[in-house]
């Protein structure tokens, strides 16, 4: 089997985590450590942005396995700079791209950085949805024929397989089974326990000041010690910072037609091109925005 490196680069609260973490059970799939190195793109996640040039070294440092190299920063979809720079060193590579009605993506993202405190870290004012709607860092993830216009500019659309992340919920062998046989390899068993590793709202419990605290206590353990208790805990899917002492429960906003009012016209424009430079049928996200707006 031919090397072909695969990027996972659908958008923030579309299932991405689960759908990664549930490919590399797949013998033909190594998924990097970490999941989304973050490295090609100038987003580094939410907020930060860096112009810098990828440490391409470094890349190819995060793949132990063998077979198909999957990378998840699912941020590279929205970054201006990934296309070119992945065409200029991997002509060959495919991507998967998992996509979620745009309006409930971003309501769904701005809800979990209330949980996370990300914007109070970055000294953002995400108060409100309308506020953080104005700020590109929210809604450029969801401008989706825009960012799609950049990568067919770079990449045959045959390169792309494209997943409505619902599908991830109602009929995930139905998904699974379409990106193994656009990545040419054999079928897999896959445990399909939607709660492992999964990025939901109940996962993101904002930390308490113990939990801080244990964090930066962990932080100064020598890594040769740490290491191996954290990997296990990975791999139970374990995360120590969801314990009641360490972080409470989270603030978990109603989503309302006024969202859909905000931004609803202008991602309607978005999806029209989607569906004209893809073919991807957006007519069902399309209906329920209008049914709000």
């Amino acid at each position: 089997m031919p090397e072909v490196d695969v990027f996972l680069i659908g958008v923030p609260k579309a299932g991405t985590t689960w759908l990664a973490y549930t490919l590399d059970q797949h013998h033909s799939i190594t998924l990097s450590d970490p999941k989304e190195p973050n490295i090609i793109a100038s987003h580094r996640g939410t907020f930060v942005r860096s112009n810098e040039e990828p440490n391409w070294e470094k890349f190819h440092t995060l793949f132990s396995g063998k077979g198909l190299k999957l990378d998840a920063s699912i941020h590279a979809f929205a970054c201006p700079y990934s296309p070119s720079r992945i065409k200029k060193k991997l002509p060959e590579a495919k991507f998967i791209l998992c996509l979620r009605e745009p309006v409930s993506r971003a309501f769904s993202h701005w809800n979990m950085i209330q949980n996370t405190r990300e914007s109070v870290d970055n000294d953002v004012d995400w108060s409100t949805f309308e506020k953080a709607w104005k700020d590109a860092r929210l809604s450029d993830d969801s401008l989706y024929g825009s960012s799609m216009n950049r990568w067919l500019k770079e990449f045959d659309l045959d390169k792309f397989v494209i997943i409505d992340s619902d599908r991830l919920k109602s009929n995930p062998i139905s998904a699974l089974r379409e990106i193994e046989n656009f990545l040419e390899i054999q079928n897999h068993e896959y445990n399909l326990d939607e709660s492992r590793h999964s990025n939901s709202a109940a996962s993101r419990r904002p930390i308490t000041f113990l939990g801080k605290s244990a964090r930066v206590i962990f932080s100064i353990i020598p890594d040769i010690i740490k290491l191996p208790i954290v990997k296990m805990l990975q791999k139970r899917d374990f995360n120590i910072y969801n314990l009641p002492i360490l972080s409470k429960r989270g603030i978990s906003h109603k989503l309302e037609d006024t969202h859909y009012k905000i931004c609803g016209e202008e991602l309607i424009e978005e999806l029209e091109i989607l569906q004209k430079l893809t073919g991807f049928n957006v007519e069902i996200w399309c209906d329920e925005i209008n049914r709000r707006i």
